[in-house]
């Protein structure tokens, strides 16, 4: 089902009333997240490393990347809200599969594996961006959309930046999810988003934390209206 949500979004501002010296932190802007789509179902379809019919098989894909540990699985698992669908592997940078999901028997999670782990082999990172950089530009997977995963308090490293230059120079669909925003003061939470969207203008970013259940909304009505303006997915 589809639906119309509205979103306050708080923003801390900061006013000094100097003849009772005090600061007072108030103000909201309302957000129109638009239509988002409920997720009434989500299961676990397979795992692939390279080409395979379920690329091509129609259905709209939403891809989320991001280095490893940056709670991909997490940010997954609140958006269907089942605690176990996508699961961080006990080994984190070990596993180099792509794992898709179908939402609604209507389209696709696809869960890329964490780039970046610092002891991964040189053969297994090389290994990995391949398969990565493989079904970003050279798939030929059409209804797309990339979901960019960043640490909020870390910031955008090397390799995100890298996957942020790949995104924009092929014109690949995608929107920055400045994940786990509760890890930041909240007087610092609005500071790091103004600086992410003022630096990476050409992409959308959106604020998230599965552990204070903020973002979802946000989120969902950002993906549901991207793929309203693709054909519907069959």
């Amino acid at each position: 089902m589809v639906g119309q949500q509205t979103l306050d979004l708080f923003i801390m501002v900061r006013i000094h009333v100097p003849k009772h010296n005090i600061l007072i932190f108030t103000s909201f802007f309302s957000y129109n997240a638009g239509r988002f789509m409920n997720i009434k179902s989500a299961k676990f379809v397979k795992g692939i490393i390279g080409t395979n019919d379920i690329l091509y098989d129609g259905k709209f894909q939403v891809a989320f990347i991001g280095r490893s540990n940056v709670g991909k699985s997490s940010l997954i698992n609140s958006l269907v809200k089942k605690s176990k669908l996508a699961r961080s592997s006990s080994s984190p940078g070990k596993t180099i599969r792509m794992d898709f999901f179908l939402i609604n028997d209507k389209f696709y999670f696809v869960d890329l594996p964490g780039y970046g782990y610092a002891t991964r082999s040189m053969g297994g990172r090389e290994k990995l961006a391949k398969m990565i950089l493989w079904y970003l530009l050279y798939s030929e997977v059409k209804n797309r959309l990339v979901i960019l995963i960043i640490d909020a308090k870390v910031g955008v490293t090397a390799y995100d930046k890298d996957m942020l230059k790949a995104l924009n120079e092929q014109n690949l669909d995608h929107i920055i999810v400045a994940n786990k925003i509760d890890n930041l003061e909240r007087n610092l939470r609005e500071k790091q988003l103004d600086y992410l969207q003022s630096e990476y203008s050409n992409s959308q970013v959106v604020p998230y934390s599965a552990k204070e259940k903020f973002g979802r909304e946000e989120l969902m009505g950002r993906i549901s209206s991207f793929i309203g303006n693709k054909k519907n997915p069959s």
